[in-house]
């Protein structure tokens, strides 16, 4: 309960009250009870000296029965409603109204008669033995004309002192209870009232805690309270700006991690992966779960990368190196960089992945070396007779002849590279001028095809063309399309040895169609097949068939062109599948 800042401020002030209230009462039933005996006492004395002088005769006479001061002390107790005792000089009681005098003891010895006579007043609570109870006594002395000396006494019980004080005391405990629950119910209201505004304060600051920033606190005072309130409102707004922006910017990072082609992670001082981004994943082939919370040998297994982590650890510096993964299929650039020196161990890792551009400069490189060996083999042929006909070979007309012929056919060859790298460049820059219509896929197939076969039976191989009756129309440029037949079949031709067997067919449904030529040739190695539609790309089985290297490239560029796909599939000595796919058109944009 006392955890309670209410109860806190509440129940010290009706303590407080209470204690006062106690003390007040104690000091009033004292000061009360005092003030009634000074009463009491005062007149006591004023009946004493009336007494006095009325008995001072009767005490001077000798010749009196003793008799007649009884009697008239009796008569002065009932008019005083107070007990009267005259007691001698020697202590010896002379009249008593209450009690018979021959058997009280001698009073010499009593404060009050000790006092009378010695300064002719005297007074004294205590208790009587004769009478039972607490008494009030007042004692004065009395003078004869003999000179002899006397002391007339009152006395009271202070039961009815008691039975008046206890009725005050009764009324202050009153007053001070109806005061006590006044205070109380008062505190409680102050308490209330105090507290109301800082229990907002604490709800609001808890709402902030957890992180309802909107929440706002009514300012209904000018006090303190008021000024924490504003503050509070004036701190929320700052961490609700604050929490928008690096929400925003955590969302703008988020962005460019998820989008960047760089790998990118965080790892902290144990060691542990505490980022990673989509692209790190992919290059790491793992996932974020498996990723996250992990040590960094778990995540790359890779030795190189261990060691350059290790590195930037060991030098407080950045590393940076080179990295062939997976069996050189993925060439990265890895640069480790540790945060600043108060954040411990932890670093910064960037993947770059670097695979396509090492693989254009190797394709850029293929590229010369390949048609350096084409250009090569045809000028090297021209050299050689040039040379002859300048040797001699001119004055025999059917050797010069020849030559000449075979000139030509070399320099046919090389106008036909030409044509086929001007052709390929027109189509990768888009400036073919392909006028794509509404298409018959299977005649073109069939008409490329048979254009074909007698190439094909000359070889000795059986041409077959299986295709639907009734396939989708496709937006295409015929001419095009019908090159690209012509150049997979003459290739499998070219490669297909005598008595095998080319099938070529046609399939299609509601999305595309697909055109696929199949030969039982050589086949190409498996890891020729990524870069089969490379330019000048040969496979080592296929340099002795001659030709450009030109024709599957070109077939690649047609296709994509016409929004289609091509790809190979082969198995070496027996045989390899190209296949092309064109989009259908859709029957509501031709409707």
């Amino acid at each position: 309960m006392f955890t309670s800042i209410r109860w806190r401020i509440a129940v010290p002030y009706v303590v407080l009250i209470l204690v006062v209230m106690g003390v007040l009462s104690g000091y009033l039933a004292g000061f009360v009870r005092d003030m009634y005996l000074d009463g009491l006492e005062d007149r006591l004395v004023s009946d004493l000296l009336l007494i006095g002088d009325a008995l001072a005769p009767a005490l001077s006479d000798a010749s009196r029965p003793e008799e007649y001061l009884d009697e008239r002390v009796r008569e002065y107790a009932e008019l005083t409603d107070a007990r009267v005792t005259i007691i001698a000089s020697d202590g010896t009681v002379l009249a008593e109204s209450d009690k018979d005098r021959s058997t009280m003891d001698n009073h010499g010895d009593r404060p009050e008669i000790i006092a009378a006579f010695a300064r002719g007043q005297g007074s004294s609570v205590r208790y009587s033995k004769t009478i039972g109870q607490d008494m009030l006594y007042v004692a004065l002395r009395v003078t004869h004309e003999d000179s002899d000396v006397s002391v007339v006494r009152a006395a009271l019980p202070l039961s009815e002192v008691e039975s008046h004080l206890g009725r005050l005391i009764r009324s202050t405990l009153l007053a001070s209870l109806i005061a006590v629950i006044l205070a109380a119910i008062l505190a409680m209201v102050i308490a209330e009232r105090t507290t109301k505004p800082v229990r907002q304060l604490t709800q609001a600051a808890e709402d902030m805690a957890v992180g309802r920033l909107d929440r706002r606190i009514l300012i209904t005072s000018r006090d303190e309270i008021g000024t924490l309130a504003r503050a509070l409102n004036q701190t929320a707004e700052i961490l609700q700006d604050t929490i928008t922006t690096l929400g925003e910017e955590q969302d703008h990072l988020q962005a460019v991690l998820e989008h960047m082609a760089d790998g990118v992670l965080i790892i902290d001082d144990t060691g542990h992966v505490s980022l990673i981004n989509p692209a790190a994943v992919r290059l790491l082939d793992t996932t974020q779960e498996a990723a996250l919370q992990h040590s960094f040998a778990q995540v790359v297994r890779d030795h190189r990368l261990i060691d350059l982590w290790e590195e930037s650890r060991r030098q407080r510096a950045g590393q940076s190196e080179f990295i062939e993964m997976d069996a050189g299929q993925i060439f990265l650039q890895a640069i480790i960089t540790p945060f600043a020196e108060d954040s411990g161990s932890s670093c910064l890792v960037i993947l770059q992945d670097l695979t396509s551009m090492r693989r254009l400069e190797t394709v850029r490189r293929d590229f010369i070396s390949n048609i350096s060996h084409e250009l090569r083999t045809p000028l090297a042929g021209l050299k050689a007779l040039v040379d002859t006909l300048r040797d001699g070979a001119m004055d025999d007309p059917p050797a010069a002849e020849r030559f000449l012929n075979r000139i030509e056919v070399e320099v046919d060859s090389m106008t036909q590279m030409v044509e086929e790298l001007l052709q390929l460049s027109r189509i990768e820059s888009g400036q073919t001028g392909d006028e794509l219509v509404s298409t018959d896929i299977a005649g073109v197939v069939m008409h490329s095809a048979e254009r074909l076969r007698p190439q094909a039976e000359r070889a000795g191989i059986d041409l077959i063309i299986d295709y639907t009756e009734e396939l989708p129309r496709v937006m295409a440029d015929s001419e095009r399309i019908r090159q690209v037949v012509i150049n997979l079949v003459h290739n499998a031709i070219k490669f297909t040895p005598a008595g095998g067997k080319i099938t070529i067919s046609a399939t299609g449904d509601p999305y595309e169609v697909v055109v696929s030529v199949a030969d039982t040739g050589v086949g190409i190695p498996r890891g020729d097949l990524p870069r089969i539609f490379e330019r000048f790309y040969k496979a080592d089985r296929a340099r002795s068939g001659g030709g450009t290297g030109l024709g599957l490239a070109i077939s690649k560029h047609i296709i994509q062109a016409h929004a289609g796909r091509i790809w190979v599939e082969s198995v070496e000595a027996k045989g390899s599948t190209f296949y092309f796919a064109l989009p259908v058109i859709n029957p509501d944009l031709t409707s």
